[in-house]
């Protein structure tokens, strides 16, 4: 690992979904079943909700409550004030499978993806899409055919970026005056989608496997390459700017600190689940960068 990298949280299982929010780094540990949260140099550790059934994703609604995303019973909750979770929204219904990542834009309306496919019991490969939970608690499902839909961003203007693990790609959409959503459009490509759907045939053939990313000022998003240890800098279109190299998996990153110029990158062995919740090995990194943060969350 390189020396300009610093050690924020160490001894968790795995994390995932990293916020800044209120001058704190606020981030998902998938098997320890906790959104906990820490200062930028990684002291004063709290513990901010216990989500039993896996936390993922999360952002804040224009009100300040926080959205997390729990996983495996399939729904969207919101902390109240006083720390209580309550359900937002139900997405059982509308999901086979887990959801993962979340975005939040500022009308409220939470944007989540899902996995597609039983990635841990290592199913083949198929597409998901993209759901809209609106502030009264009503989902809509806004987008097709996005090859596990995953971190996702929305800029300054109203576009919503969405990083597809297992399709080599970042969509975008533009998100319309009542939250539906325009064409899918390629914001950037680094190889074709797959054509071999058995797993272990198809990950060969991801050039970047785009997991959790960060939007910074100058448009450019770092991305969390899942399958290649780094974290990328990628312009509209594809061009990788920079790249960081971590001695582990590289899952999700985001950018924040008090100059919004801290990139936080959450790192495991690996992703396997079994593996990971049986170990306390995660860990979130730091490093800096310099162009800050922009865009939501």
């Amino acid at each position: 690992m390189s020396d300009d990298i610093s050690i924020v949280l160490t001894d968790r299982a795995y994390l995932e979904c990293p916020r800044w929010h209120d001058d704190r780094i606020w981030v998902s540990d998938f098997y320890r079943h906790e959104v906990v949260s820490v200062t930028e140099d990684g002291q004063d550790l709290r513990v901010e909700a216990e989500v039993p059934h896996q936390p993922s994703g999360l952002d804040w609604l224009p009100d300040g409550r926080l959205l997390i995303v729990s996983m495996r019973d399939r729904k969207l909750l919101r902390r109240e004030p006083d720390g209580d979770l309550v359900v937002h929204a139900d997405l059982a219904d509308h999901l086979g499978e887990h959801p993962n990542d979340m975005v939040v834009d500022a009308q409220g309306r939470a944007y989540v993806g899902n996995f597609g496919f039983d990635l841990m019991g290592g199913a083949d490969i198929a597409p998901s899409f993209l759901l809209r939970a609106d502030p009264d608690g009503s989902v809509t499902r806004v987008a097709e055919d996005l090859w596990f839909a995953n971190g996702s961003v929305i800029t300054d203007d109203g576009v919503l970026l969405v990083d597809e693990t297992f399709g080599n790609r970042v969509s975008a959409f533009d998100i319309k005056p009542d939250g539906s959503l325009g064409h899918r459009r390629d914001w950037a490509t680094f190889g074709p989608l797959p054509t071999a759907l058995g797993l272990s045939d198809a990950l060969p053939g991801l050039v970047v496997a785009p997991d959790g990313c960060t939007l910074d000022a100058e448009g450019a998003l770092w991305i969390a390459d899942g399958l290649n240890g780094r974290v990328v800098r990628v312009r509209e279109g594809g061009e990788i700017t920079q790249q960081i190299t971590v001695d582990m998996g590289v899952f999700a990153c985001t950018l924040g600190g008090s100059d919004g110029r801290t990139l936080f990158i959450c790192a495991a062995p690996d992703f396997d689940e079994q593996a990971r919740s049986a170990a306390r090995e995660g860990q979130l990194l730091s490093t800096r960068v310099d162009v800050p943060h922009a865009g939501r969350p």
